[in-house]
């Protein structure tokens, strides 16, 4: 009769529990596969698939004890290095959601807010229409798929030990979450150029035919404007995201690499 001590359950309940916690710990962040509005056990279901799909292809590891120090180090620095990739993909949301808010107030429909199921808060329509839209085109080039060989690199690049980690990793992402402001207003710039024109337009106008009623002419002229540009520009966003996208992929990996000592 085959029998299983308690120490080999341990064991294998050890190799297979670090992995997950990775994982559940990069879903929680990430906001394209882990969005808020996909109910909890739907993603701890994910992410038990992925483990169970992942752990057979991690290189060997020591196992170490679940209920111990070294065991409670390990499960903070699965923690650490899953919410560093995670937060990676965020920046590209946090990106997006600042182009659309700077359009908004440039457009005057910062007012007209909906609630963002992703940052749970109200955000204003257009942010909410630039992320849906960047949504779908990253769905439509596999981002997603992306973003699961990110991970499982992750595992190789920075394997499941006891070593202590380093904290190069969360310099390199505090170093690299300036590129949110550089990026969002290389996306609204396009947007924004057409309404400081259309603004001073209404400037000279208003100056030389003082009766015209610039809050009658002027909101109309800078919604359409917008709106106008913002369709042309659409066609740019897809390589535009794809690029960003593609960085941040490569930035989540140097912070993985960042925190092998």
């Amino acid at each position: 009769m085959l029998t299983i001590a308690t120490a080999d359950w341990q064991t294998w309940l050890a190799l297979f529990f670090y992995p997950l916690v990775r994982i559940l710990a990069w879903l929680s962040v990430d906001p394209l596969l882990g969005n808020r509005v996909v109910p909890t056990p739907y993603r701890v279901s994910l992410a038990v698939v992925l483990a169970v799909a992942v752990v057979p292809t991690l290189p060997p590891q020591a196992p170490v004890p679940l209920v111990s120090g070294e065991g409670m180090l390990m499960l903070l620095q699965q923690m650490a290095v899953g919410i560093a990739l995670g937060f990676s993909v965020r920046i590209v949301f946090a990106t997006i959601e600042l182009a659309g808010q700077f359009l908004g107030l440039q457009m005057g429909l910062s007012f007209a807010t909906l609630f963002d199921p992703i940052n749970g808060a109200q955000t204003p329509v257009v942010s909410q229409f630039l992320i849906v839209t960047s949504v779908l085109i990253l769905f439509a080039f596999n981002g997603h798929h992306l973003i699961i060989m990110a991970l499982w690199d992750s595992f190789h690049i920075a394997p499941i030990s006891g070593d202590p980690i380093s904290t190069k990793g969360f310099m390199i992402l505090v170093q690299s979450a300036g590129a949110i402001f550089v990026s969002g207003l290389h996306l609204a710039l396009p947007v924004a150029a057409a309404l400081l024109v259309a603004n001073l337009t209404i400037g000279m106008m208003t100056r030389a035919s003082p009766q015209l009623n610039i809050f009658a002419i002027g909101f109309p002229i800078s919604l359409g404007a917008g709106f106008l540009v913002l369709y042309l520009s659409l066609a740019y966003l897809p390589a535009f995201l794809e690029r960003f996208f593609l960085r941040a992929i490569g930035m989540g990996g140097a912070a993985v690499q960042g925190f092998v000592p």
